[in-house]
């Protein structure tokens, strides 16, 4: 979610906060048009923090399916540190959190995808590199969020394309693949 009088991301605890971005709809559907599956994969460490419980989760994601045509939801609710109250269960390193590519590999395999063939759309320099990890095409909202984690130097997440809104992503892959 982005504040808009501050102008800043943050994390949605609860599913009455998740507010689609302006043309996020209209985009999906694009998405569709073009003949691709739309597939969420996201960190979402907020049981290993202890922010809510598992469950809270799961209702954050029926509400994301509610808002939008999405074909799977595949989240990460680990986190390597956790936090005070967090569930430790979900505390420590995994295989599918973000820059890493399991979510991604398990999406390929659940759904039979070609990873070279599908594109990763993503707001974050992680989700960049969960992409290449993965060998799939990615394309960087907005700069990479640089204002909470700078993307610079040698270790830089270097996408396809870096463009400004979730409209024009979909409107290079659209050039891309036409």
């Amino acid at each position: 979610m982005r504040d808009a009088e501050l102008g800043i991301l943050y994390t949605a605890f609860h599913p009455d906060q998740l507010r689609p971005i302006k043309g996020a709809e209209d985009a999906i559907r694009r998405l569709h048009d073009l003949g691709y599956q739309c597939i969420v994969v996201t960190n979402q460490p907020g049981p290993a923090k202890g922010h809510f419980p598992l469950g809270h989760l799961e209702r954050m994601n029926a509400r994301l399916r509610e808002l939008f045509d999405l074909d799977a939801i595949y989240c990460c609710p680990h986190h390597p540190e956790g936090g005070a109250g967090g569930d430790p269960v979900f505390i420590g390193p995994c295989a599918c959190r973000k820059p890493l590519p399991g979510m991604i590999l398990q999406a390929a395999r659940e759904r039979s995808l070609d990873l070279a063939a599908c594109v990763m759309i993503g707001d974050s320099p992680d989700d960049v590199r969960a992409g290449q990890a993965a060998g799939v095409p990615t394309i960087l909202i907005n700069g990479g969020r640089c204002e909470l984690c700078p993307n610079r130097g040698e270790t830089a997440a270097a996408p396809e394309v870096t463009v400004r809104s979730l409209a024009d992503a979909v409107s290079w892959v659209a050039l891309r693949d036409g």
